[in-house]
Order: C-alpha cells, then structure tokens, then sequence
C-alpha cells in the first residue's frame, strides 16, 4: 500500500474552499497549510493506480494550482510486484521507435 506526502498549491483566497474539498477523500489527511497557500496532506490508497487517480482529482479541483510529490513509500507494493502478485499499470512509458 503506497503513502504519499504531497504539498497541494492553492490560490490564497481559495484555500478554505479546498481545505473543504479535500476533507470529502477517503484515505487523505491534512497535516498543515498556510496563508501562502501551501497545504500538506498524505495520501495512504490500496494501489498507486488508486493514488494516481486521487491526484488527478485533486488538481481538478477550483482553486488548486498544483499537487507535487515530496515523498512516496510503496514498499509493501514492491514486494508484491517482485512476487508476482501485482502488476502496475506504467502511466508514462517510453514508444519504441522503429529503426
């Protein structure tokens, strides 16, 4: 199960609106924010997939400018993936150019 720690960027006067709208998700903690419209939350999902998907929202939310990672442990995701037992979908990958 991944953990991460994100800073959430907000336009100031938009920053309660966002607080409120971060409160309604399910696996998301709010550790902190400020009057500079910095809010730290961490997010604790089943997959990376789940937290993926919980990010996107996030920046769709009015007010938000930005969403950035500070921090992600997924060890216990690894030892899945290494046993076998887990196959993540890669979101970015590389195109295998013809030669």
């Amino acid at each position: 199960m991944p953990i991460g720690g994100f800073v959430v960027h907000v336009v100031p006067g938009e920053k309660d609106k966002v607080l409120d709208s971060l409160a309604s998700f399910s696996g998301l903690t709010i550790y902190g924010h400020d009057e500079k419209g910095h809010i730290i939350i961490v997010l604790d999902t089943n997959t990376s997939e789940e937290m993926e998907k919980i990010v996107d929202h996030i920046t769709q939310i009015d007010g938000v400018i930005n969403c950035d990672l500070a921090y992600l442990h997924g060890e216990d995701e690894v030892k899945k993936i290494e046993a076998g037992e887990y196959k993540p979908k890669i979101r970015f990958s590389r195109v295998k150019k013809d030669s």
